[in-house]
């Protein structure tokens, strides 16, 4: 299933995208929900980001490809650092180019949306925990992130997080293509095959710290090819089964 969080006619709702249409539910996939038994035209809607979160909590250096490109040893437990959510934005949203920066960069990553409260959640348990599945764009200010050393700044800007277009239930995070494309131009594609921690071993090392809450989202990492974006320019993240998130840069 697709979920998708929208609006329409001022005011905004949850549903299941169909092809051209959504079907529109009462309530969210987050609480309890029913159909209305309505659709409307996906062109009528205004799809927004998919979800809310109280934190982003993001992954380094997890995908293979990416440290071998980084010539980077792998690591033997999971990095982690988070977004705040005043970083995320929506399908088409804009990407601001922050004056503090130089170097602004994208990272497409796979998403976890987490579906209902998590805390010391082992493993074995994890999907129970998991709604599905969104694309993301890590959004960098990579001269920051290197000039600081730890990482906040450098990726906490407004509009550092845009998330979209939906939220698949139905995927298989260990075998999902995901490409970005630059202006038409492809810069990475990979498989998250190439995840150095799985989606569940995440969940485990993540909830051992920090209590995660519907809606929240874990961005699993990037695969190689990160590059930089300039003013004017369209990013598009692509992730097989889920579909395409669109922003362009100011």
């Amino acid at each position: 299933m697709k979920w998708v969080r929208f609006k329409y006619q001022n005011e905004v709702k949850y549903g299941l995208l169909h092809k051209e249409q959504i079907q529109i539910a009462v309530g969210s996939p987050f609480s309890s929900f029913t159909m209305s038994g309505l659709a409307i035209p996906v062109s009528k809607a205004k799809i927004l980001v998919p979800c809310k979160p109280s934190k982003a909590v993001c992954v380094g250096l997890n995908y293979r490809d990416h440290a071998q490109e980084m010539n980077l040893v792998l690591p033997t437990e999971p990095l982690i650092f988070l977004k705040p959510p005043s970083a995320v934005i929506g399908p088409d949203d804009a990407i601001e180019y922050p004056a503090l920066t130089q170097d602004l960069q994208y990272e497409a990553e796979l998403a976890i949306v987490i579906g209902k409260q998590a805390k010391h959640v082992n493993a074995a348990q994890a999907k129970e925990y998991i709604l599905g599945y969104t694309c993301a764009n890590d959004v960098t200010a990579r001269d920051l992130q290197k000039k600081d050393g730890q990482w906040i700044r450098g990726k906490s800007f407004d509009t550092f997080l845009p998330l979209g277009p939906c939220i698949e239930t139905d995927i298989d995070p260990a075998n999902t293509d995901i490409t970005l494309m630059l202006n038409g131009e492809i810069k990475q594609k990979s498989n998250t095959c190439q995840l150095i921690f799985s989606v569940e071993k995440l969940i485990e090392h993540i909830t051992a710290v920090m209590t995660l809450y519907p809606g929240d989202v874990i961005l699993t990492g990037t695969p190689s090819g990160v590059g930089p974006m300039q003013k004017g320019d369209t990013v598009l993240v692509s992730l097989a089964g889920i579909g395409i998130l669109s922003n362009h840069i100011v």
